[in-house]
């Protein structure tokens, strides 16, 4: 029996955007509890939760100054534990954010840590002198700038991958490795079903602060051979994964594997003894084209060792959404889109408002909230009907990021043409044929333009992505097509697919 990841859909939320309970502007937990019948009815197995731990919110969760509790904002301990209760009686599992690379600067570990030289925290963290002057090495923070801050009160330095604000823990610390296997039990004892692994490929750092060096491929930058992708990533992983199996063999990690080689990606398997999912950003910063998309596909197939499953995703909190960034508001694209990520083999991630063909949403200058001033277009509140508050909150009730714009739930919900009939229709087809959840990958010949797989023995998806009609060399039935007329059709002597369309079809 397949575990329920495999077979199943994951649905990413960021809580502080879904659905606000008490009309104060941000998202909760309770709001979540209040969609969960919505969750059911779309289909979904599962709902990752971006952070929601205590912060200070430099990065809006993923600096961490609690690893082991709920920021008041969106909600409570027992308000989590209700959702997780309410949501299995529905199917549905509770995934959470784990942020190993780094924590707050105003976690206790790290306050502790930067008292003095002989804090009992102070190996917790990684701490250096200077060279020549200036910082320990030449690393580069992932947002820009130096990774180093010099640190008045002990006169050394402390890494940050990331902000300033978010001090990068030190995992050649054996104290480390038991915190966070005691989180990891700490949730787990809650009832948490998995989860997404922040930063995966950048936890641990070079013991030796080698300098990164300079990447040929990016004029300017570093490449960053130390500073990320060590091979000790790979003990704690394994470290995890039998924690995980433990309590369920069905418990999930799942990494934000950062990273464009699907080799390199491919090793955060390991041997079925790491991450059961690595996330593909090969995928998702490939151009929406036929043969660019397929040979991701391709080589992503052929890396990932036996036993290895695939996760795709075209959205998340720290892109420009799929309907923009690929489909440029194109509807007809945006269904090509969705086929394209739930009848690969593989897991599919959907992020909240992929399902009705939310777009990148246009935020104010004065209204930005991210340091980094171009992700808040992503994290919009979820616009659930067309009236005052969008669904989100009560009329009159400031959101924290503004509405935006856009199609709805409600608009959409009962409309057979529409992108949530269609994204619900698909959901449902693949949980009812076992070769749309576990049948191989095969790439099929066709024409410029067209990509077309096979799924198992007895399905096939074909998808236009050129800017003319063409047909594939496909006979069989259509069950599901973006053009929902053809559902039914009984296709002959080939499958003829206009611009922007696709089908599935049962061979």
């Amino acid at each position: 029996m397949s575990p329920w990841w495999q077979d199943g859909v994951i649905y990413q939320i960021y809580p502080r955007s879904f659905a606000d309970s008490n009309d104060d502007g941000v998202g909760d937990l309770a709001g979540i509890l209040d969609r969960l019948d919505y969750l059911e009815w779309l289909g979904v197995d599962g709902l990752w939760l971006n952070p929601i731990n205590p912060s200070p919110n430099k990065d809006w969760g993923y600096d961490v100054s609690d690893y082991c509790d709920v920021h008041p904002e969106l909600g409570d301990m027992a308000t989590l534990e209700r959702l997780v209760t309410e949501a299995a009686r529905r199917g549905i599992r509770i995934l959470l954010d784990i942020v190993p690379n780094h924590s707050s600067d105003q976690h206790p570990w790290f306050q502790d840590s930067r008292s003095s030289r002989s804090a009992a925290h102070r190996d917790w963290y990684v701490w250096a002198d200077g060279k020549d002057g200036g910082p320990p090495n030449n690393w580069q923070s992932v947002f820009g700038g130096p990774t180093w801050t010099l640190d008045e009160t002990t006169g050394q330095w402390y890494l940050h991958n990331f902000l300033p604000e978010q001090s990068d823990l030190n995992w050649w610390t054996q104290d480390v490795w038991e915190a966070f296997d005691d989180i990891l039990r700490f949730w787990f004892d809650r009832g948490i079903a998995g989860f997404r692994i922040d930063v995966a490929h950048g936890i641990v750092n070079d013991r030796e602060l080698r300098d990164d060096p300079p990447d040929p491929d990016a004029a300017g930058r570093l490449k960053p051979v130390y500073s990320m992708n060590r091979p000790e990533t790979h003990e704690i992983f394994r470290r995890w994964r039998k924690i995980c199996e433990q309590y369920d063999p069905a418990r999930l990690l799942v990494g934000e594997t950062h990273v464009l080689d699907p080799v390199v990606m491919a090793s955060y398997y390991g041997d079925g003894d790491e991450l059961q999912l690595a996330f593909n950003f090969a995928c998702v910063y490939a151009p929406f084209e036929a043969e660019r998309l397929r040979r991701v596909i391709e080589q992503t197939e052929a890396a990932i060792p036996a036993g290895g499953w695939p996760v795709w995703t075209l959205s998340n909190h720290d892109v420009v959404r799929f309907p923009t960034r690929w489909c440029q508001g194109d509807e007809a694209k945006i269904r090509c889109a969705l086929l394209v990520v739930l009848l690969l083999r593989g897991t599919p991630v959907l992020y909240y408002g992929d399902e009705i063909g939310l777009e990148q949403q246009a935020v104010p200058e004065e209204a930005v909230l991210d340091f980094a001033g171009n992700r808040d277009g992503a994290r919009t509140p979820m616009r659930w009907s067309d009236e005052p508050g969008v669904g989100f909150t009560s009329e009159g009730v400031e959101p924290w990021l503004p509405f935006g714009s856009g199609p709805d739930v409600a608009s959409q919900r009962d409309d057979p043409g529409s992108i949530l009939t269609l994204c619900r229709d698909l959901l449902a087809v693949r949980r009812e044929r076992d070769d749309l959840r576990a049948g191989a990958y095969a790439s099929l010949p066709s024409p410029e333009g067209i990509w077309a797989w096979s799924r198992g023995a007895g399905h096939a998806i074909a998808v236009n992505l050129g800017e003319s009609e063409a047909t594939v060399d496909l006979t069989g039935t259509i069950l599901v097509g973006t053009d929902r007329d053809r559902d039914g059709e009984r296709v002959e002597s080939g499958l003829r697919l206009g611009p922007a369309e696709g089908a599935l079809l049962q061979t």
